[in-house]
């Protein structure tokens, strides 16, 4: 019975190990991310374009601490389901063990008897060398997971240094930047705002549509026209900010409210961008939409991005693609918020939302025809 029971316990163990994935390689490449946005930062001071440095600076910070987010929480998950298929093993090791011993401590010439004779002492001898390898197998595979579970757990422990860096970094950047856009004067202009005609078309419209149809009565002369054309990137435009879909075009929001344009939903102080080259039409405080800033990537085609807490630039300049447009609002988490949503995963920390609406000739049009939202940041 006991040689019976001993060989089901090296057969249960030379099974085929289930594949191991390594989600501590995602955080420690974010991690990496982060150091070389530091280092970018330090070299930005010296950039030609400072914006645009700062910009990609910026960029990348965020990007290393979604990547932090993610691989702490897949950590967290990782170590929990090692923890939890350590503790149910643990009887099966403990018996495995327990029988390993015994075979080592008894002396070869016992080994070798059977209550079979020596047919059954062969038989089970053949049955010993099939399943030493797999039992090899499982051994190193128990000897990686309990590795795993340390590296896991040392990373974990490491990983409020890192996010201090990060978070500190990109606070530093976010200064940076807000100040190298006040000293830039190398950009084109169109036209000239005229701060009072803006406050008259402010005070005498009450939509969106009658505001944006009275664009042209804020400048201070006529408006140059332009032969801007993104006609050939329709539906292939990269959304302006990292964040999840959360409506579309015509649904009804929590709030039974019903917009022709999508929200989009992002991380507290999450940059916005210029998704295209393109004319500042408008930036700043409009109806109940808060700051805004309207972009005119060409003649009769108007992008509206709302919800903003701090806009860039001047209306009338000229701005490239991708140059910074604006802030979101909120408040970065800190380290300890961070650390314990890791394993959230839901997209609960996406706090804030930018509504994004497309105008077309002055009407509405949905923006996913010229926005691809196949892939959320």
């Amino acid at each position: 019975m006991r040689v019976q029971s001993a060989l089901a316990a090296l057969l249960f163990w030379s099974a085929p190990a289930a594949a191991q994935t390594s989600p501590s390689e995602a955080a420690l490449q974010a991690a990496e991310m982060l150091e070389q946005a530091s280092i970018s930062l330090t070299e930005a001071d010296s950039a030609r374009n400072r914006v645009r440095a700062l910009t990609e600076t910026l960029q990348a910070y965020e990007a290393g601490l979604t990547a932090m987010r993610d691989g702490l929480r897949r950590a967290t998950l990782r170590e929990a389901q090692l923890t939890a298929e350590l503790r149910v093993r643990e009887r099966e090791v403990a018996q495995l063990l327990g029988v390993l011993q015994t075979i080592e401590t008894t002396a070869p010439p016992v080994l070798m008897l059977h209550p079979s004779g020596p047919l059954g002492a062969a038989r089970t001898g053949m049955m010993l060398a099939e399943v030493t390898p797999g039992l090899n197998t499982q051994a190193q595979a128990l000897a990686g997971d309990l590795q795993e579970v340390q590296t896991l757990r040392q990373l974990q422990q490491s990983a409020a240094n890192t996010l201090t860096k990060g978070l500190t970094g990109v606070q530093d950047a976010r200064t940076q930047l807000s100040e190298a856009i006040a000293d830039r004067t190398d950009l084109p202009r169109r036209f000239v705002e005229d701060p009072v005609r803006t406050a008259i078309l402010i005070s005498s419209t009450e939509t969106l549509d009658g505001f944006a149809s009275g664009l042209s009565e804020i400048s201070e002369g006529e408006i140059p026209d332009t032969s801007a054309d993104i006609s050939g990137r329709k539906g292939k435009i990269a959304l302006p900010a990292q964040g999840v879909l959360l409506h579309r075009a015509g649904e009804t929001d929590a709030a039974g409210v019903t917009r022709p344009g999508l929200v989009l939903g992002t991380r507290p102080r999450t940059l916005v961008i210029s998704p295209t080259a393109a004319t500042i039409r408008y930036r700043g405080p409009l109806l109940d939409l808060g700051n805004l800033v309207i972009l005119e990537p060409q003649p009769g085609l108007l992008f509206v991005f709302s919800g903003l807490q701090e806009v860039y630039g001047q209306t009338g300049e000229v701005i490239p693609e991708g140059a910074p447009v604006g802030l979101m609002p909120g408040e970065t988490p800190q380290i300890g918020a961070i650390m314990s949503t890791s394993g959230d995963g839901t997209g609960t920390d996406r706090s804030e939302t930018l509504y994004i609406e497309v105008r077309q000739d002055n009407s509405p049009v949905d923006p996913e025809s010229w926005f691809r939202t196949d892939k959320d940041g």
